[in-house]
């Protein structure tokens, strides 16, 4: 995942079908634990060298980046937490919105005595990713945004659709506890017999994420912070001519249902100095649908 500093350059790049690696780097990666204000923060890390924080999405934890650590981690240290609220770390209720991520990235960062790195942010974290640069710049060395929210008011009808009144009083119906169970038991009857679709596991790892009380409450209040019926309401085109100077890659697949690829064109022309790379063939997860690209 390099990044460079050519002014304007854009690489489309094919995407065919790959095989699945049957192992899962998160079983391999002991997650570890740091407590910040009295929250338990869970995090992966591996490798040595320059540091990269990877910075998941709405819903997802550290586990979505299992696919590109073992690569990133061979000349890097590589860091992955689980935002507040997500995944193995403590779900209070608090403030979820972008700055206090960010205020969390910066103590985390802290904890961990990294006094900078290279951030790489999908979706929401791609969000998150920013606000970090813009509120704490001396902590981001290099930005990469995969498939990143707060770039335009288009997003999926399913997470405008999530932020209506009332809707976390339906999700119970939506993400029922044992019809997750049944289903993940089923996912993985499928996986002994090697049949396995990385996009389709990661969006149901997203959806049984939603079965506790816990993280429901977290993700609304975490969604509701950036996105409104109409759309997203947090937009940061206007601030991106900040990160002239940083070395920007930008990472989008062309079949992105969730936030449309037009989003990454905008971001490429206020960053002049960003890379774009579109991924053909590529959904939402690029990380997950083609890690070795």
């Amino acid at each position: 995942m390099g990044l460079t500093n050519s002014k304007g350059s854009l690489r489309k790049v094919s995407h065919g079908s790959r095989a699945c690696d049957n192992g899962s780097v998160s079983k391999r990666l002991p997650l570890q634990h740091v407590s910040i204000h009295g929250h338990a923060v869970g995090y992966r890390r591996a490798g040595e060298g320059e540091p990269i924080l990877l910075i998941h999405g709405l819903a997802g934890s550290s586990r979505t980046w299992d696919d590109v650590i073992p690569g990133l981690s061979e000349h890097h240290d590589v860091i992955a937490p689980d935002l507040l609220g997500h995944g193995e770390s403590a779900k209070p209720l608090g403030d979820y919105s972008l700055g206090a991520f960010a205020s969390g990235l910066r103590d985390f960062l802290s904890m961990i005595d990294l006094p900078s790195v290279t951030i790489v942010g999908h979706s929401f974290g791609g969000g998150v990713a920013m606000q970090l640069a813009y509120q704490h710049p001396h902590l981001v060395d290099r930005l990469v945004l995969v498939g990143s929210g707060g770039l335009g008011r288009e997003v999926s009808w399913l997470l405008r659709m999530l932020t209506l009144p009332g809707a976390e009083y339906l999700m119970p119906f939506w993400f029922p506890r044992p019809i997750v169970e049944r289903a993940t038991g089923v996912g993985r009857q499928l996986g002994r017999r090697n049949i396995r679709s990385p996009k389709l596991a990661e969006m149901w790892r997203a959806y049984s994420s939603l079965a506790g009380a816990p993280n429901r409450s977290a993700f609304v209040r975490t969604m509701r912070g950036v996105i409104e019926p109409g759309g997203q309401s947090v937009n940061a085109l206007d601030r991106l001519y900040l990160a002239a100077h940083l070395p920007t890659l930008i990472v989008w697949g062309d079949q992105d249902g969730m936030i449309p690829v037009e989003h990454a064109y905008a971001a490429h022309e206020a960053i002049e100095s960003s890379q774009l790379e579109i991924l053909e063939g590529v959904g939402h997860f690029p990380h997950v649908e083609a890690p070795d690209v």
